[in-house]
């Protein structure tokens, strides 16, 4: 099966319904993503398919139709992707388990919503728990990415 990570072409022999995290992760060596709950509940796993947020622990890596971008490949190797800058600004982690979902989350609702409310914020980040209860610094992270794209 052919699969695009990160504008990286790669061919994988894998089974059909193994989930996406799991190809990410045991057969391409991409780590960012994270194994959290294994039901698309808890976000740890979220990366994007052509832009759009999704679970990878969830989806089976035969229904991946589209680019997967992880947050290895959010930004570029010369700069942070300007959700990745607000979060180390707002010194968003503690524990960090999450935050790779949790900015994946937050750059794909951006892409969606450059002016979001702080009920909008809370409503779609909501979605990504955070153990350590960064929500504050969460939501205040978002607003400084949502001004900062909306100025670039």
């Amino acid at each position: 099966m052919k699969i695009s990570v990160n504008g990286t072409a790669h061919e994988v022999d894998v089974e059909d319904d193994m989930p996406l995290l799991w190809v990410l992760r045991d057969e391409l060596g991409v780590t960012g993503p994270k194994y959290g709950c294994g039901v698309a509940q808890c976000g740890a796993c979220t990366v994007h398919v052509d832009g759009i947020a999704v679970r990878s622990c969830q989806l089976r890596a035969a229904d991946v139709d589209g680019d997967v971008t992880t947050i290895e490949g959010l930004g570029t190797p010369d700069s942070l992707h300007i959700v990745q800058a607000a979060w180390i600004e707002h010194q968003v982690a503690q524990c960090g388990y999450c935050q790779s979902g949790q900015i994946m989350a937050a750059a794909s609702f951006l892409d969606q919503n450059d002016d979001p409310t702080d009920e909008e914020i809370d409503g779609v980040m909501s979605a990504n728990l955070c153990r350590c209860g960064t929500y504050p610094r969460i939501r205040e992270a978002v607003k400084t990415a949502a001004r900062n794209l909306r100025s670039a």
